[in-house]
């Protein structure tokens, strides 16, 4: 069943989304981008004279009710930007009678799931070397679909909307739908989108393919770079990644972000990528400054030659050139993560000159898609949202999917 097939007339809807915005110290949203990608699947709902229970997840609470991350912060917001009235449940796990009171054109938040441990599913308060600890786990498997049983009991229909969360087997994205049948349990419409833009890159491939793979870590990229190797015309491989391959290649880097234990790792990559006749772009030269801060001294150096006590913040002039050259071909490009460190705006160089290309290369016909909070927060941060294809709200979803993984989220629903 898809939502524009379905009617949600005289039915409530339970809708899993995710409202995990970045809040300030005063508990105001800061960027909303996760809100209103929702709005088109909850005012649909209304629309068709149903009625709305939004369920979310806020923060890591670890399994405990903590008030720095309970949805009650947002309920304004929400109600402000779908334009309707929001009552709040102040316990996801106990809102019985206030779904049962909810009447058509209604609307009701439930507090954060992951005030519940069985959300997760995962065992509490015993390690994986403990000899319970698969007794454990199995203890808390049954509690987590007894969890989900309840929370499916609110509603006569499922719709699960929270692409960010779609990787995670958890109560609410994946184990709710075994409580309906595949006539009553839908993706919403921001997550056909995410999997269609998905698809777009990685089945209709225009070429050439571009993909930008920025962040500190080797080690959490290193999964989909070996898989975008085998399909990338030019990966371009930025931030603070560019010091482990420097480093490997025998680079000085000075006090710079380093991995030494994927030196072998970085290596490897760069022979894999010669081998698949892949154009691999790495920093030539880049910004290094005397401190981790914004107003350090800087200067620029050879990404494999950095002065000791210095370190390196963002690409230099030169490897921003290269970047440009390999993305302004492109037809289909995938960004996921900074050159740099972006929050500190003298360091955002090397981010704006990667975000200009994909504009100017989307502006001639590519694809472009932008996955990732931080590359959503360049984006953002820029204001050049509106000059890319598409802007996916999942950054570990968006990964595993293009890494060719089966996500729970989606598999629960289309029976996969």
């Amino acid at each position: 069943m898809t939502i524009n097939e379905f009617n949600f007339a005289g039915k409530k809807a339970i809708v899993r989304v995710d409202f995990n915005v970045p809040l300030d110290e005063n508990g105001k949203i800061t960027d909303d981008t996760r809100i209103r990608g929702a709005l088109p699947t909850l005012k649909k709902v209304l629309a068709d004279g149903g009625a709305l229970i939004i369920m979310s997840h806020m923060g890591k609470p670890k399994g405990k009710v903590n008030p720095k991350f309970s949805l009650g912060q947002i309920k304004d917001a929400v109600a402000e930007a779908l334009g309707a009235p929001v009552t709040f449940a102040p316990d996801c796990a106990k809102a019985q009678e206030q779904a049962a009171a909810l009447k058509m054109g209604e609307v009701l938040l439930l507090e954060n799931l992951r005030f519940y441990p069985e959300e997760e599913g995962k065992p509490v308060g015993i390690e994986k070397d403990d000899p319970k600890y698969d007794e454990a786990k199995k203890a808390m498997k049954a509690s987590q679909k007894e969890f989900a049983k309840t929370l499916a009991s609110y509603a006569d229909c499922y719709v699960m909307d929270a692409f960010g969360t779609a990787h995670r087997k958890h109560a609410s994205t994946a184990v709710i739908a075994d409580y309906f049948d595949a006539d009553h349990k839908m993706l919403g419409l921001l997550m056909e989108k995410e999997v269609n833009a998905v698809d777009n890159i990685l089945k209709n491939i225009k070429r050439p393919f571009t993909a930008i793979m920025g962040g500190s870590k080797v080690s959490t990229k290193i999964g989909i770079i070996e898989n975008l190797l085998g399909k990338v015309d030019n990966l371009i491989l930025c931030g603070g990644m560019t010091y482990t391959f420097a480093k490997a290649q025998g680079g000085e880097i000075g006090n710079s972000i380093v991995e030494m234990d994927k030196l072998d790792v970085a290596l490897d990559v760069i022979k894999k990528a010669k081998e698949n006749g892949v154009n691999l772009v790495l920093g030539t030269d880049c910004i290094a400054a005397d401190k981790f801060a914004n107003d350090a001294n800087t200067q620029v150096c050879p990404a494999n030659a950095i002065p000791e006590g210095w370190e390196g913040l963002d690409a230099g002039p030169e490897t921003r050139k290269e970047f440009a050259k390999a993305i302004e071909s492109a037809k289909t490009i995938l960004w996921n993560g900074p050159a740099g460190v972006f929050e500190f705006d003298n360091f955002i160089g090397g981010s704006k000159a990667i975000a200009d290309a994909i504009a100017k290369a989307t502006a001639d016909g590519a694809f472009s898609l932008i996955g990732g909070g931080d590359s959503v927060a360049c984006i953002n941060k820029f204001g050049m949202a509106d000059q890319v294809s598409y802007i996916s709200t999942g950054g570990g979803a968006l990964l595993e999917a293009i890494e060719g993984k089966v996500l729970p989220g989606v598999a629960s629903i289309k029976g996969e």
